[in-house]
């Protein structure tokens, strides 16, 4: 957990998506050049370069904090477009697709791996296909720089996760990930909903408890999101971010003592240098 996320959860300054709205790598230039002149005229059919949907050149801000490629990571996205450019009937396109959607997932770029993932989806059709594609899109809105980005990506989400409940209505995870696209709209109630729905069929679904939990800490019932969080670490005992969630939430109900045996328990869950600095900062607003 970076110390970034837990910053935006305590301040409760931006929407709840926003707490996984961070760069995951380190941009190096060299290689963002070389990964711009490598995909130069590679824009997908029916796509143009200011369509505003990100296909692998270098063009936006939000890709030059999110992105980094290594020169393997290059080579592979530079083999996996040959491929595809190069497939000659339906069957082999579909196959290069997932490659190249692998390639670009690989290499931290989640709007291109979900484009490329849904070509494969839309010729194959089935639950993990449409349910891969449905994933990398939702990496990609977790990354999204504005609303309307996050509300485009969450769009594309939604669709590709809608055809996966269609024919599986139990794919709680997939359900999980629709809701928290609708929080980041002016109709964050649907996605509240959908989150009780989950936990209504799985009272355990540790994604579902987890968000809950946060948007609570957003909405500063500290009382509900001990609830969410105390469920959480009793389904699963070694999840962190909810134990350290706990002790925030714990410390916003005034249960100070409460609050500091569980921020000095995550000291003793992670060696992660950001996580113990922010413990540490929480436990010095205690005392």
């Amino acid at each position: 957990m970076k110390r970034s996320q837990i910053l935006i959860v305590i301040a409760a300054i931006v929407l709840v998506a926003v707490i996984f709205f961070l760069p995951k790598v380190v941009v190096n230039e060299e290689d963002k050049n070389n990964l711009a002149s490598t995909e130069a005229g590679a824009v997908p059919e029916g796509h143009s370069e200011d369509d505003g949907h990100d296909h692998g050149a270098e063009g936006g801000a939000a890709a030059d904090a999110h992105m980094t490629a290594t020169p393997e990571q290059l080579m592979a996205l530079s083999t996996a477009r040959a491929k595809f450019n190069k497939a000659s009937d339906e069957q082999t396109r579909s196959r290069q697709a997932v490659e190249l959607g692998d390639a670009y997932k690989a290499a931290a770029k989640y709007d291109s791996a979900g484009y490329y993932f849904e070509v494969a989806a839309k010729a194959r059709g089935g639950e993990n296909s449409y349910k891969r594609a449905g994933d990398a899109y939702y990496e990609a809105f977790t990354f999204a720089s504005t609303q309307e980005r996050a509300n485009e990506l969450g769009s594309k989400a939604r669709a590709m996760y809608e055809q996966v409940l269609k024919n599986n209505p139990s794919e709680l995870d997939a359900k999980t990930n629709v809701a928290m696209t609708y929080i980041a709209t002016s109709n964050p109630m649907q996605g509240i909903t959908l989150l009780r729905e989950v936990i209504a069929s799985n009272p355990n679904h540790e994604k579902a408890l987890f968000n809950l939990g946060i948007l609570s800490m957003q909405s500063t019932q500290y009382d509900k999101a001990v609830e969410r969080f105390q469920k959480l670490v009793e389904v699963n005992p070694s999840h962190v971010e909810g134990t350290f969630y706990l002790a925030v939430a714990l410390a916003g109900t005034g249960q100070k003592e409460q609050a500091k045996a569980v921020f000095e328990k995550v000291k003793g869950m992670s060696n992660d240098p950001a996580l113990i600095t922010s413990v540490d900062e929480e436990l010095a607003k205690l005392n």
